[in-house]
């Protein structure tokens, strides 16, 4: 993983008479979904601590794909379908403004994306799937269309497509990023807005304090915060009761593939398969429940690049040079988790697996939310009780 070389700025400490705490909102995580958070908050006149855990940690954005995806998002569940397009269509001016703060090329493009269907029954499944998604959202405009493979030679005619492609779905607002530099670039412009981050620096303990606030344990640290927003990926649910609120996560392990750099093929990204601005093809991803082990595994990959293959057969040619895994946080129903502390008013969780698709919203929206106190009511409908109201139906 790529690391900012200057991660902690030290922040000149006020007499006691003067403030309660030390920050007014401490961050715990410092993934992409935390990384985001503390990057929008820190432009909000706000003095904010980002504490982060070690480089083992279990970090899905070791193994993101980088998409910035929208199409299909949130079927069954239109409340996250027009949070992932409200992110989406703002992730062009959070793009360039990041790139300007922290000086780093982020990759990004946004020029759709594609899902590739190798059968009849494929496409006939996934047209009634985009049906029923572009439905959901009568308000909105039609982001997302069915391509036959006529439709998809004409489109992207430098596609050499195997010939069981029958098809595809294809999402406007669908694009791509570098993950890691997305990562870096957060915590590069984050120290430049004057906040304060520590690595290695695993949170152990969040209590309470008489008043109001919290005080956040990381090893021999301790400091008082107004507030506490919960980013810590699948460790929260040790964090999460500490303050009265719940984390339904489990590890799901996804296992990916990288070629070696090719010349440019794949002009937009597809779902389980992207070209890289360097010319490598990432190839993947599975889904797989199996607690928190990480290994690798040869039917994983057999099972990755025979329908790489389907799709692009002349990746045959290609060398792979990496086989990896990470840990994704799922929620029950696959959905974001966005949730304030009623016991202990200050705290939050988030919890989701899109990190990079919300890395807008959370940087601008959610962020703003966090200062202001109050998240807004159009995220009720994220909360972690409609698990307990399914479970009493």
């Amino acid at each position: 993983m790529i690391r900012q070389a200057t991660q902690i700025r030290s922040m000149p400490m006020k007499n006691v008479s003067e403030r309660r705490h030390e920050y007014d909102v401490i961050v715990v995580g410092g993934g992409t979904v935390g990384a985001a958070i503390g990057y929008g908050l820190a432009g909000m006149n706000r003095r904010v601590l980002m504490l982060d855990g070690a480089d083992t940690d279990f970090r899905a954005a070791k193994a993101n794909f980088g998409l910035v995806w929208v199409h299909g998002k949130g079927l069954g569940h239109p409340a996250y379908q027009r949070l992932s397009i409200q992110s989406a269509q703002a992730w062009t001016e959070f793009a360039k403004q990041l790139e300007e703060e922290s000086g780093i090329h982020l990759a990004y493009e946004c020029k759709g994306g594609l899902d590739f269907c190798l059968s009849d029954d494929e496409f006939v499944s996934c047209t009634a799937e985009i049906d029923a998604w572009n439905a959901q959202t009568p308000e909105l405009a039609h982001s997302a269309h069915m391509l036959n493979r006529d439709e998809l030679q004409r489109r992207f005619p430098s596609l050499c497509l195997g010939e069981e492609v029958v098809g595809a779905s294809f999402g406007d607002l669908d694009g791509h990023v570098n993950p890691l530099r997305l990562l870096v670039a957060l915590q590069t412009a984050y120290l430049r807005r004057g906040g304060e981050l520590r690595n290695n620096c695993a949170v152990t303990a969040i209590k309470p304090l008489p008043g109001g606030g919290f005080e956040v344990v990381a090893g021999d640290c301790r400091m008082r915060t107004e507030r506490v927003v919960i980013a810590a990926g699948l460790g929260s649910s040790v964090l999460a009761p500490m303050v009265g609120l719940e984390a339904p996560v489990r590890p799901q392990r996804g296992q990916l593939l990288v070629t070696e750099r090719w010349a440019p093929l794949l002009p937009v990204p597809a779902s389980g398969l992207r070209q890289t601005e360097e010319g490598t093809f990432m190839i993947g991803v599975t889904h797989e429940e199996v607690g928190y082990e990480l290994d690798t595994t040869i039917e994983g990959a057999v099972r990755m690049a025979r329908r790489a293959l389907r799709i692009l057969p002349v990746l045959a040619k290609a060398k792979l040079v990496r086989q990896w895994s990470a840990l994704r946080i799922m929620t029950p129903d696959g959905n974001p988790v966005y949730a304030s502390s009623v016991i202990h008013p200050g705290a939050d969780i988030v919890l989701c697996h899109s990190g990079v698709t919300l890395a807008a919203f959370h940087a601008g929206v959610y962020a703003r939310a966090i200062a202001d106190g109050m998240l807004p009511t159009t995220l009720d409908i994220f909360h972690y009780e409609r698990f307990n109201v399914q479970k009493t139906l």
